[in-house]
C-alpha cells in the first residue's frame, strides 16, 4: 500500500492545479475562481520546486500552461463547446509529454525501479495510449451531447479510465516485481 500511495502522490501533486481548477469550475461554475485558484496553485509548485533547487517535472509545467490556457481561453470565447474541447487539448497535450521514454521513473519507488525498470517504461507509453484515446472520446462526446450529460460522461471516463490502468499497472509491475525478487534470491 505504501508503494501504491507514493505513485499516487507525485501524479496528484503534478497535476494539481488543473485539479483544483476543474474542482472549482464545476462545483462553482465560477470560472475566474477556478483559474486563480489552479494558476496559484501550479505557480507555488513550480517555485517550490525552483526554489528548492529541484527539477520541474513536464507534467507540472503541463499542469500550468493547460490552466492559464483553457482558463483564459474559456474567459475569452463564453462558449460552452471551447469549454467541452478543452480536455481534448489537454490529453493530447499530457500525453505528448508521456511519449518521453522514462518519464514515469519519478513515480515509482525504488523498489520498483531496482526490479522492473522496463516496465516503468512500456506503462509510460500505455499512458500516453490513453491519454491519447481520451482525447478521442472526449471529442466525440463534445460533439454529440449537451454540457451537463457531457460533463457526467468524460468525468466518469476519466476517473474510471485512470483509476483502472493504475491499478492494473501496480499490480502487474509488484507481481512481476515480486518474481524477479524471487528469481534473485535463488540464483544467488
Amino acid at each position: 500500500m505504501k508503494n501504491l500511495l507514493h505513485s499516487a502522490k507525485f501524479l496528484l501533486l503534478d497535476l494539481a492545479g488543473v485539479l483544483l481548477f476543474f474542482l472549482l469550475y464545476s462545483l462553482t461554475h465560477n470560472l475566474a475562481l477556478g483559474v486563480i485558484a489552479g494558476l496559484v496553485l501550479a505557480l507555488a509548485q513550480i517555485g517550490w520546486e525552483i526554489l528548492h533547487k529541484k527539477p520541474v517535472d513536464t507534467l507540472q509545467w503541463i499542469s500550468l500552461i493547460t490552466v492559464l490556457a483553457s482558463g483564459a481561453g474559456t474567459l475569452h470565447s463564453g462558449n460552452p463547446l471551447y469549454v467541452m474541447l478543452q480536455p481534448t487539448a489537454i490529453y493530447l497535450l499530457v500525453g505528448w509529454a508521456m511519449l518521453k521514454r522514462g518519464w514515469m521513473t519519478r513515480y515509482l519507488p525504488p523498489d520498483a525501479m531496482e526490479y522492473v525498470p522496463d516496465l516503468a517504461i512500456t506503462f509510460g507509453y500505455v499512458w500516453a495510449g490513453l491519454m491519447f484515446l481520451s482525447a478521442a472520446i472526449n471529442l466525440n462526446l463534445a460533439f454529440h451531447l449537451d454540457v451537463k450529460s457531457w460533463g457526467a460522461a468524460i468525468s466518469t471516463w476519466g476517473i474510471a479510465s485512470k483509476s483502472a490502468l493504475f491499478f492494473v499497472q501496480f499490480c502487474v509491475m509488484r507481481f512481476i516485481g515480486r518474481r524477479r525478487y524471487r528469481a534473485r534470491i535463488v540464483a544467488v
